[in-house]
């Protein structure tokens, strides 16, 4: 009979430290929540000041302002714009659609020997 008193206040001491263990642990979890709730609504609140600046500086009168403070623009007149047809035509193709190597195709067909600028004559060396 005394075994099995040792081996049920044996039982009972291990059950108490494992409910224990387990209490601990939820402890630490509800611990670790509540500090990544304090850190969502940090975010969250970091996220409508960002907002909220972009607004303010992005607003169309601020920028408007700016403009007009900063730029040396004029005031467009009807005057500046010219009827479609004096426009002056397309300029020439110098490279053909679809051309594989745009830039070279520009190289070869320049009237120029030397269309870059960089070569020199081989006998001026």
């Amino acid at each position: 009979m005394r075994l099995l008193h040792v081996l049920v206040i044996a039982a009972l001491v291990l059950s108490a430290a494992y409910v224990y263990k387990i209490k601990f642990d939820a402890t630490l979890q509800a611990e670790r929540v509540a500090k990544l709730r304090n850190e969502i609504r940090r975010e969250r609140d970091a996220v409508a000041v960002l907002r909220a600046e972009w607004a303010r500086l992005d607003n169309p009168a601020r920028i408007k302002a700016l403009s007009e403070r900063n730029l040396p623009l004029r005031q467009f007149e009807m005057h500046q714009i010219d009827a479609l047809d004096r426009l002056p035509g397309r300029p020439p193709q110098v490279v053909k659609p679809g051309s594989g190597d745009p830039i070279g195709a520009m190289i070869e067909s320049t009237d120029s020997e030397f269309p870059t600028g960089t070569a020199t004559p081989k006998g001026s060396r």
